[in-house]
């Protein structure tokens, strides 16, 4: 399995003579599920790029967790790339939220191969468009959404990714994921299970209602695009 997804990753970088650099100076390391991949207020010295499984990456701020973003097969961090190339302490955390195996570069070497190879270029370029438009997602959906909104919308995408749309995930689970606290995500939840939107379980959720329906389409064989298609609203 390792070795398909990493015949697929080298397809991103054609350069021959880079292939080689990586091969040479790089490793690949194994996660156990909810490892630290990166930690945070310590500076970083190599950047991780998943290969299989998938990362959260959060700040943490007067005891609630922020989420940022996840990284997925074929992604990096681009906190652990922007802390690295400027010799900073990262200011964000990377766990594993599932077995997850990543090609482990150097920072030294991604500032000098960037400059030398347009795959590594585009490869950093698309990494930072990318999460500069997720970043503005989630702040419009911060600022203009209602938290009741949110959980719910995050449970149905969750849910989607079930055959039997469950989502095994505790309460205070998801009030790290939405940034908030556990109380209040179980009085909301209690309030979908009286309005028929979930049923509540131990450490699980089934979902009952969705206003949105989410397609899973294949991108290009490396990965997944999701079309959302709004239904009605809450």
């Amino acid at each position: 399995m390792l070795d398909i997804e990493l015949n697929k990753f080298y397809k991103l970088f054609p350069e021959q003579e880079l292939r080689k650099k990586i091969a040479e100076h790089c490793e690949i390391k194994t996660f156990a599920k909810n490892d630290i991949v990166v930690r945070e207020d310590e500076y970083i010295k190599v950047v991780p790029i998943v290969l299989t499984g998938k990362l959260r990456v959060f700040q943490t701020k007067e005891l609630r967790q922020i989420l940022l973003y996840y990284v997925e097969p074929y992604q990096t961090c681009i906190m652990s790339l922007s802390a690295g190339f400027f010799n900073l302490k990262s200011t964000s955390q990377a766990i594993a939220l599932e077995t997850t195996e990543a090609l482990i570069i150097p920072t030294r070497f991604i500032y000098q191969w960037q400059r030398e190879y347009n795959s590594l270029n585009e490869f950093v370029i698309r990494t930072f468009k990318q999460r500069y438009d997720e970043l503005l997602v989630n702040y419009e959906s911060i600022v203009f959404d209602h938290l009741d909104k949110r959980l719910l919308e995050y449970l149905q995408q969750q849910g989607s990714l079930h055959p039997k749309n469950y989502v095994t995930m505790s309460h205070q689970q998801l009030a790290n994921e939405l940034g908030t606290t556990r109380v209040v995500i179980s009085r909301i939840l209690k309030q979908f299970e009286l309005n028929g939107k979930v049923k509540l379980y131990r450490n699980m959720i089934k979902v009952l209602f969705f206003s949105t329906v989410y397609l899973l389409i294949p991108l290009f064989g490396n990965g997944l695009i999701t079309f959302v298609l709004k239904i009605t609203s809450i």
